[in-house]
């Protein structure tokens, strides 16, 4: 029996198969300085991916309207728990 993954857009709530939305990952940044003070969770320390990669993510319809409202209300930086560059919503608007 094969596994249905349902995922829900962090912009309209809407319940579907996981391959119907755009991914966006929060990859976290290997840390060069290991005697730092790990307390700190500096927001440099995570880059933003699309499609893959091992890390908190959140999904997003593959609707102009989905998109301008995770932007607006930044529903992405708030479900990744990071700050979301405006390049990342202009290339996802360009796959549009």
């Amino acid at each position: 029996m094969a596994l249905k993954l349902h995922r829900r857009c962090v912009s309209c709530q809407c319940v579907a198969m996981r391959d119907t939305f755009w991914r966006i990952v929060r990859v976290p940044i290997a840390d060069q300085h290991s005697n730092e003070d790990k307390s700190n969770h500096d927001q440099a320390r995570y880059q933003i991916q699309l499609d893959h990669g091992m890390g908190r993510s959140a999904y997003v319809c593959q609707k102009l309207e989905c998109l301008q409202i995770a932007q607006k209300k930044n529903r992405l930086g708030r479900s990744l728990r990071t700050h979301i560059p405006p390049e990342m919503f202009e290339i996802l608007k360009s796959r549009l």
